[in-house]
């Protein structure tokens, strides 16, 4: 979506935080529920009333709370989804009209091959996109919120890799957060991942699953395996001194 672009990560994730608050605000007070945001996956949270950015309180909370900025937050208190005063989830994450039709979008572009006109469809469904990136076939990019997507220039998507900037974690709570990938990366064929920063001239080797192990890779690693491990130029140069 245009609003998103040429946003940094930090001000995506505020913009969407604040989204995000207003609808399980909303939800919260139809359903008569009690729902929470946290900083953390498993620490105790604000109730999101008092986070209102509609109220003058409010504002002044919120800014506090996004004060630094977080990669990550969590939302809870939806209840079980057999409960009559549940909250979806989904719902809470944006509004049914923008669910599908990135629903729409998504599937069109799975079956897009690695071509130019497959980035700009990428772009326009809010993912970051920089130069002389190619993204190949199968490719799966989280549809549910693609804007906390960024990928740096001349970097490879292998084909089937799967990132997703969100994870349902049942009992009524999910969690969201950013993906960054660097410059000069190559992501090999298979490569799932959540919420991470991959830093430049990063290798990940096919198949390999980054998330939940790992939140950051350093420059120049090379990643592999499951649980992946992670090879550094600097471990050469420790084995070569010792």
């Amino acid at each position: 979506m245009k609003k998103y672009q040429d946003k940094t990560p930090e001000q995506v994730i505020r913009m969407v935080t604040i989204e995000i608050l207003e609808r399980a605000i909303k939800l919260a007070k139809k359903k008569n529920r009690s729902v929470y945001i946290s900083k953390t996956s498993g620490g105790k949270g604000l109730d999101v009333n008092t986070l209102n950015p509609n109220t003058p309180e409010g504002r002044e909370n919120l800014e506090k709370f996004l004060t630094p900025i977080k990669r990550h937050y969590t939302i809870y208190g939806l209840g079980k989804p057999e409960e009559k005063d549940s909250i979806n989830w989904r719902a809470v994450n944006a509004p049914a009209w923008r669910r599908m039709l990135l629903f729409m979008q998504l599937l069109h572009s799975v079956t897009m091959k690695g071509t130019p006109k497959k980035i700009k469809f990428f772009r326009k469904m809010g993912v970051h996109i920089g130069e002389n990136t190619e993204i190949m076939q199968g490719v799966w990019l989280d549809h549910f919120r693609p804007e906390l997507i960024f990928i740096g220039d001349n970097t490879l998507m292998g084909a089937f890799t799967r990132v997703t900037v969100h994870a349902y974690e049942g009992h009524g709570r999910f969690r969201y957060g950013l993906v960054e990938i660097g410059n000069d990366c190559t992501i090999g064929a298979g490569t799932g991942m959540g919420v991470i920063r991959i830093e430049d001239n990063v290798r990940t080797l096919p198949g390999t699953t980054l998330s939940p192990y790992m939140l950051k890779v350093k420059a120049g690693s090379v990643v592999g395996w499951n649980p992946p491990h992670v090879h550094h130029p600097d471990d050469d140069k420790k084995a070569r001194t010792a």
